[in-house]
């Protein structure tokens, strides 16, 4: 299986070549290496890449080629993050049958509505003189963070359609409070408004990287009207007071968002195209990236590059018939890779609002993005008075971490009866298992999965794995592949249980720090049962090291530095 995929990727990315899209790329700095990644991925010399002029026109909706997996790394370092089988990055040779799963929407979705007066107001109604009479307290990106300060979920979302910003708190995550407030409006929890102007997508990022406790909240807001879109740029120590822009966009495109790449201490500016010509209006995105937000918001506009868009293999609908098209992007760091929410929009229909769905995207370099599954990962609903009838969007930050389990918000709009209008805007709930988004499995026949040589500097290994009915064992390999003693299948004991996080040991070993910074391969046997992921850990607590999106609780910041919880240290 894994040869076939590679061969098929090798083959796509060569038929690009030889379209001339990558012409300027192989023709400047070709024997240059560039920055070399913490998953060994080294970056061509230039880069961000350049697939060629801006000319939308001409936009050939091929899948976008993903060097790294036809030519990964010789040896792959794993010492950040849980390592995620969404793809062939790692795997050398596999018998196991890889199943990707979807998010399944929370019973008290949605857990966010407009009931406030201020939720009730319709800018776009007044701005343009339609009888929209649309009400909104929704994320539009905007974004979810958990607050490990305040311990408190906090999510932040357009209040009042195309109006202002607010905030809202929970403990649980699902429960959510909307506090009174002295900051941007008396007794609302408004906390950002330019009252002039149409307000269209927000992000909220909780920067824990940064060392002024001024800036830890970063706000990109977008207003404006008609094509004259920009991004508005605010900073607050607690995500309430905000003050005036510190840094503004020229003109973008209004659905724009932006999201930060730690692996490499980037902010991703993720640009709808807004200089298209009037044959052609496909939505794509434009990408910039500069280590220090601020200054990127006065170069984002002039310096993006033409980044991608919805493709060939987006599946049309059936009762509308044309190329589906990609109305954003927002990613973050999810463990040992770039997780991204695509929101694809399949075209507009006569008499209902945009059947936006969520679907899925991996990077392990930041830039090129693998879509191996393309179905709706959070779907619309096709019943109308549902409170997701049209345009799910996703939440700035993506996702939290919370327990076993992962919370992705989002956008939803009920929409009205026979028109395009958007109707109630609520926020919605959808769940997935921790590291959820693949598995590999295997039946009563078993199955083995070989890994590419790796390198790691932790002594503890652990798994994600549903095998509460069959079995899991692993063995450590030399380079070429033979057993390194007592490291094998025989001295493995046996894991037998659905846990996210379980410690794989052997009899008579207690750890395998003299392995660190070996090359090796690991082997895993399964039977009647799923793998979500492996790691090594330097912890016996089976701290990760990798990124955790929009935090959780029982974190720290942004990365796993705690593994198992208190609570379940004692059932461990």
């Amino acid at each position: 299986m894994r040869r076939l995929t590679s061969t098929l990727v090798l083959v796509n990315f060569i038929f690009f070549l030889s379209c001339g899209a990558l012409d300027r790329l192989t023709k400047k700095d070709k024997s240059t290496q560039g920055e070399v990644l913490y998953n060994g991925i080294i970056l061509p010399g230039q880069w961000p890449p350049d697939y060629g002029p801006l000319d939308y026109g001409k936009y050939n909706r091929q899948p976008m080629p993903v060097p790294y997996l036809a030519t990964p790394p010789a040896v792959i370092p794993i010492d950040v993050g849980r390592q995620l089988f969404v793809d062939d990055f790692l795997i050398e040779h596999t018998t196991l049958k890889r199943t990707f799963h979807r998010a399944e929407l929370h019973r008290e979705s949605p857990v966010l509505k407009p009931n406030k007066p201020w939720e009730m107001e319709n800018r776009y109604e007044e701005a343009y003189g339609v009888g929209d009479s649309s009400t909104s307290a929704m994320v539009f990106s905007d974004g979810v963070w958990f607050d490990p300060q305040d311990q408190l979920f906090k999510m932040w979302y357009m209040c009042g359609y195309m109006c202002s910003t607010c905030i809202a708190t929970s403990s649980d995550g699902i429960h959510w409070q909307k506090p009174s407030l002295d900051a941007g409006e008396a007794e609302s929890n408004i906390v950002h408004n330019i009252p002039i102007k149409l307000r269209d997508s927000g992000t909220v990022w909780l920067d824990h990287e940064e060392k002024d406790a001024d800036k830890r909240y970063k706000l990109f807001v977008v207003y404006g009207k008609g094509h004259d879109w920009a991004s508005y740029i605010h900073a607050s120590a607690d995500g309430i007071n905000w003050g005036e822009a510190i840094a503004q966009t020229e003109k973008l495109g209004d659905r724009s968002t932006i999201f930060y790449n730690p692996f490499r201490k980037k902010w991703i500016y993720s640009i709808r195209c807004c200089q298209r010509p009037t044959t052609a209006k496909e939505r794509l995105r434009l990408y910039y990236e500069h280590r220090d937000p601020i200054a990127g918001a006065q170069l984002a506009s002039k310096n993006a590059v033409f980044w991608l868009g919805a493709d060939e293999n987006d599946p049309q609908r059936p009762d509308l018939n044309r190329p589906c098209q990609l109305y954003n992007l927002d990613g973050v760091a999810y463990e040992s890779l770039m997780l991204g929410l695509f929101t694809i929009w399949p075209g507009q229909p006569e008499t209902r609002g945009k059947p936006n769905y969520i679907a899925l995207g991996f990077s392990r370099d930041g830039f090129h993005w693998d879509r191996p599954d393309r179905r709706p990962f959070i779907n619309v609903s096709e019943k109308f008075g549902d409170y997701n009838y049209t345009n799910v969007q996703s939440a700035g930050g993506c996702c939290l971490v919370v327990g076993d389990k992962l919370y992705f918000y989002f956008s939803a709009r009920s929409g009205m009866q026979n028109n395009k209008f958007s109707g109630e805007c609520t926020t919605g709930l959808a769940i997935l298992r921790r590291d959820g988004f693949a598995s590999m499995d295997a039946g009563d026949n078993g199955g083995t999965l070989t890994s590419r040589p790796l390198r790691f500097n932790g002594k503890y290994l652990f798994v994600n794995a549903e095998v509460q009915n069959g079995e899991l064992h692993a063995e450590l390999l030399e380079e070429s592949g033979n057993v390194i003693e007592p490291f094998s299948r025989e001295n493995c004991v046996a894991v037998r249980t659905n846990k996210t996080l379980q410690a794989v040991h052997w009899n008579g070993v207690n750890d395998f720090a003299a392995l660190a910074g070996k090359t090796v391969r690991l082997r895993f046997h399964l039977r009647n049962g799923k793998l979500y992921s492996f790691w090594v850990s330097p912890d016996s607590s089976g701290a990760s090291h990798g990124y955790i999106a929009a935090g959780g609780p029982g974190f720290t910041g942004s990365r796993d530095t705690v593994g198992l919880m208190e609570k379940e240290k004692e059932q461990f």
